[in-house]
């Protein structure tokens, strides 16, 4: 076989596609050299054809070799278990054979069972370098509860079918038992509702330290509540470097698992208040003026912002220490507990953040992979001695972790108490960088070598790297889907809803080799049906709904298979059209199993929208490749302006001597905003999110994609106090519009 022929072969064992249609429908190709790269990030020895062979036969051979796959993913209703087992063995010592089981559930309570050599019948035979294989499924007694198992597996036989060998056959397998959908609540069953989303960082106040914290959040919640609204959304709150320009993207995480800090409210933790230091630090006249130029700036400083936070939080942590952890009070219990039942997953990356801060003190390095090669090792020997001698620092992070988790919870049973039907509704980005906590804690799962990104499209022609790398599906099989679940677990607790950003990356997720342009790029494959069947298992579990973010050319496929697993679709009003006739969609004809809203961070405002801000934003940064392309899209924004007009009129949602020529609106008004997501509440889809920016009249968008340095990307402030903002007329005609559309009573409490 030819070296290009094996490196087709291998290529589709490991999920690679041959091809992809884009945006256009243009055919392209995955090249040798694309495909070669791929193989290469997921750790394949490939550098001659005696090891591409090696790898192939590795793969192809793997379930008879291996014993017993490491994970089954199976259906509560597909019980009692089946799970098979492949034994080598000679024909006429079947007779001695004996295998013994057990399956722990997650209390640690087992079921032992034995299957004598009578009992054993084969369910398949394959010879393999000379050696019979036989098939043998184990098959369980009872139908069990949906959660998380561990079956032990031990084949006895003689030592001379396996000299000095036989404990090779005794193996463990996660067994995952999962419901078939995903959570709803009761009362959306047959109902809607409607929330508000909001970029918390953006969020002023006259009391925060100059980024929208938990505190703030906690009030917009209430508020919500008050406007009968179901939920708030929020975009990700994940751990990110708080350094612009690279550092403050949510998109862009260190890790997935935890929450950035910035977020905190100081003032409402005990050791703040009580710590003697932090008191005289917080009521010095220098250090509240900080705090006023802080809450003036136009953009998020986060630099200093989490500067001036962390520097109080580690005078809280130390009187912490001294008063309740080495006292061992019941505060110092609460958080020990915290501590433990978390595990290894916050030990690691609290030990990558100690680790982390002090390479950037002593070696001016800011990525793990720039650290000497000796720490690169999770479970090394360095990283274990750093481990000793700087447990405090490690415990400082996980205290921080500890302090995130209170203050959230308590916005949880804020949503709860006024009998909101959602609460929280979060935000998962679709990676984390590769110098991060994630990459370093899990590198045997994340590819090396490559970045996840998008084909070439209408607002991106030479395709999207997203700067983190893609986590290689073999290897997530191969460790029981560990990550991914923690991962969604995580990012579930306490909410009542999630998004799950780039939901098209639970099938197949685009590939960008390093050194190659975006367009050089390839498709990858998932295990999408153990990746659903874990999130329906999470989402029941935590009582979560969730939506997959479906934007784009995503395939029928994908949209089935989330509604399958009653996930929501996402549908934006800017791309709801009758293509090809570029006319908005009726109402009428958008989905029930989906939330509905008018944009989203990478997509202009309403207001911005109207204005042609981002075209004009776009032209002023050279984005456009000539005046062309950018007249041509002005000119389609005054015709899709139009279509507005006419949809809005020809379902009442304006009065009929509106105008119908958008010339004669040149501006974006309170009135027409309204009538537009009047729109949208006719729609029959379950969920409703309604864009803050909207209602208050925000120009800018607050992403603009691919760009970096040159737009205030996820820095840009709300433009109004939010104190004054809890009574604008604008929200009360908001709540009592929707209010009429989703059978509540209109109110406007703060």
């Amino acid at each position: 076989m030819r070296h290009d022929e094996l490196i087709h072969e291998i290529s589709s064992q490991c999920g690679i596609l041959p091809e992809y249609w884009d945006i256009s429908g243009k055919k392209h190709i995955a090249s040798l050299e694309t495909r070669k790269a791929i193989l290469g990030a997921m750790k394949l020895k490939i550098d001659s054809e005696k090891d591409i062979v090696k790898e192939i036969n590795k793969r192809k051979w793997r379930p008879w070799k291996n014993f017993i796959e490491p994970v089954h993913v199976i259906s509560v209703n597909d019980q009692p278990l089946s799970i098979p087992v492949h034994i080598p063995i000679k024909k006429s010592e079947e007779s001695e054979l004996m295998i013994s089981c057990s399956l722990e559930d997650e209390k640690g309570r087992r079921d032992e069972f034995r299957l004598a050599p009578e009992a054993i019948i084969g369910a398949g035979e394959q010879w393999i370098d000379g050696t019979r294989y036989i098939t043998v499924t184990l098959s369980d007694f009872v139908k069990r509860d949906a959660g998380y198992y561990v079956l032990d597996v031990e084949c006895r036989h003689p030592d001379r079918v396996f000299p000095r060998s036989h404990t090779k056959l005794h193996k463990k397998s996660k067994i995952i038992i999962t419901p078939d959908t995903c959570y709803i609540p009761p009362a959306l069953q047959a109902g809607r509702a409607w929330g508000l989303s909001v970029n918390l960082y953006a969020v002023r106040s006259e009391r925060n330290w100059g980024i929208g914290d938990f505190a703030d959040l906690k009030r917009i919640v209430r508020w919500t509540a008050g406007m009968k609204g179901s939920f708030v959304g929020v975009s990700p709150l994940h751990v990110i470097p708080n350094t612009k320009p690279f550092g403050v993207s949510p998109y862009s995480p260190i890790s997935r698992l935890y929450k950035n800090f910035i977020y905190l409210d100081l003032e409402k933790i005990p050791e703040v208040m009580e710590c003697e230091d932090d008191r005289r630090l917080i009521g010095a006249k220098k250090f509240r003026k900080e705090l006023d130029e802080l809450r003036r700036t136009e953009l998020v400083d986060y630099e200093k912002v989490a500067l001036v936070k962390e520097k109080v939080l580690r005078a809280a942590f130390d009187f912490f220490y001294r008063k309740h952890f080495s006292r061992n009070t019941s505060r110092g219990v609460d958080f020990k507990r915290y501590a433990e039942e978390e595990g290894r997953c916050l030990e690691s990356f609290s030990l990558f953040m100690a680790l982390w801060e002090h390479m950037k003190r002593t070696k001016r390095v800011y990525t793990w992979r720039e650290w000497p090669e000796g720490y690169h090792d999770v479970a090394g020997k360095a990283a274990r001695s750093f481990r000793k001698t700087h447990r405090k620092a490690i415990l400082f992070y996980q205290y921080v972790q500890w302090l995130i988790d209170g203050q959230v919870r308590e916005i949880a049973e804020e949503a709860r108490n006024p009998g909101m039907k959602i609460g929280l509704y979060y935000d998962l980005a679709i990676g984390s960088v590769g110098g991060g906590s994630d990459a370093w804690n899990y590198k045997d799962v994340i590819a090396g070598g490559a970045d996840v990104g998008a084909p070439p499209d209408d607002f991106s022609p030479e395709g999207q790297k997203w700067g983190f790398p893609p986590l290689i599906p073999e290897k997530l099989r191969e460790t029981g889907y560990e990550l991914f679940i923690e991962t969604i677990r995580k990012n579930m607790k306490y909410g009542g809803a999630i998004r799950i950003d780039h939901a098209l990356g639970l099938f197949r997720l685009f590939w960008v080799p390093d050194g190659m342009a975006a367009g050089e790029g390839a498709y990858v494959n998932y295990p999408s049906e153990d990746l659903l069947r874990i999130i329906a298992l999470e989402s029941t579990r935590n009582q979560c709904m969730v939506i997959g973010e479906d934007l784009g050319t995503v395939g029928d496929n994908v949209r089935e298979g989330l509604k399958r697993f009653q996930m929501l679709s996402y549908r934006l009003f800017y791309f709801e059209r009758n293509y090809p006739d570029p006319a908005f969609l009726p109402p009428e004809r958008y989905p029930e199993m989906a939330l509905c809203a008018v944009t989203t961070h990478d997509l202009p405002t309403l207001y911005g929208y109207w204005g042609g801000r981002d075209i004009q934003t776009r032209k002023n940064m050279g984005i456009f490749p000539d005046d062309s392309t950018r007249r041509k899209q002005a000119e389609e924004r005054e015709r899709d302006k139009g279509l507005i007009l006419s949809a809005l009129k020809s379902h009442g949602k304006v009065p009929t001597e509106y105008p119908s020529d958008p010339g004669l609106i040149r501006k974006m008004t309170p009135e027409l905003c309204l009538a537009i997501y009047r729109y949208l509440a006719q729609t029959p889809c379950k969920l409703l999110l309604v864009s803050l920016d909207d209602i208050i009249g925000t120009i800018n968008q607050q992403n603009i994609p691919g760009v970096v340095g040159s737009y205030p990307n996820w820095m840009q402030k709300i433009r109004i106090i939010l104190e004054k903002m809890l009574k604008d007329k604008r929200f009360t005609d908001l709540s009592e519009m929707l209010g009429r559309h989703f059978g509540v009573n209109a109110g406007n409490k703060n």
